[in-house]
């Protein structure tokens, strides 16, 4: 299924720093109570010398309708402050897809499949690999929960548009090393902000792979970081 979107030009661009081509795709959720709302938020350039306008490439509403603000080989500003694997300008190196959800709701149907689509296009126009897909707190786990832990990783995993870890059962009374695991994670892309703890990033690593997880790192978690740092080792650059 293809997806056409609507064009809504967003203000909120600037060229990609570098001559930066896309190779990271960001997901977002909205935190806003309409997709309409959000919309408005994104094409807003604000007052003369605002520093917080934001925009993002695309747009998906609850229903499925499909909008595009920036060109995707146009630098939108999406990601903010963050940093995933070597890349700190992430939004030269990204194209942005929110989600209109108020982040505590599930993904409906309609947004989930017009998702699908647009990823497999942008993807394969990009030649994007899917671990190259992340949320927001996979770059900013300081600042930002999104797209949150009602977002459903495995079922894009399942079909090739982003990544989930398959491990054989752990014995849940083996302890996990810490270090190994940040180790473990920052091999996968995550990375430790400046004046944050390692907890940080294993709260990041657990909204996307393990929301029911509380406390110290358990062995089972330490099996998924390793099987995503063995599999799936950030690019440099």
């Amino acid at each position: 299924m293809g997806v056409t979107p609507r064009w809504q030009a967003s203000p909120n661009v600037g060229d990609r720093r570098g001559g930066a081509r896309p190779d990271i795709v960001v997901l977002h959720h909205t935190a806003m109570n309409t997709a309409e709302a959000a919309l408005q938020r994104l094409c807003d350039p604000g007052p003369p010398g605002d520093l917080s306008p934001v925009s993002c490439h695309y747009l998906i509403a609850e229903d499925g309708r499909l909008w595009q603000m920036v060109r995707e080989d146009a630098r939108a500003w999406h990601a903010g402050a963050g940093q995933w694997g070597d890349v700190v300008d992430v939004n030269s190196r990204s194209i942005g897809v929110e989600l209109a959800n108020p982040s505590s709701h599930p993904f409906p149907e309609p947004q989930m499949q017009v998702l699908e689509a647009l990823l497999a296009e942008v993807l394969a126009r990009w030649s994007i690999p899917p671990e190259r897909v992340i949320g927001h707190s996979d770059m900013a786990p300081l600042r930002k929960v999104d797209p949150g832990p009602r977002f459903d990783w495995r079922r894009l995993a399942r079909l090739g548009l982003s990544v989930w870890p398959d491990i054989a059962p752990v014995d849940p009374g083996d302890g996990a090393d810490p270090s190994a695991l940040t180790a473990d994670l920052r091999r996968f892309g995550y990375r430790i902000p400046q004046g944050a703890t390692e907890e940080a990033v294993l709260g990041a690593f657990r909204l996307r792979f393990n929301p029911a997880g509380r406390g110290g790192p358990t062995a089972r978690e330490a099996a998924l970081a390793r099987a995503l740092a063995t599999r799936f080792p950030a690019a440099e650059g």
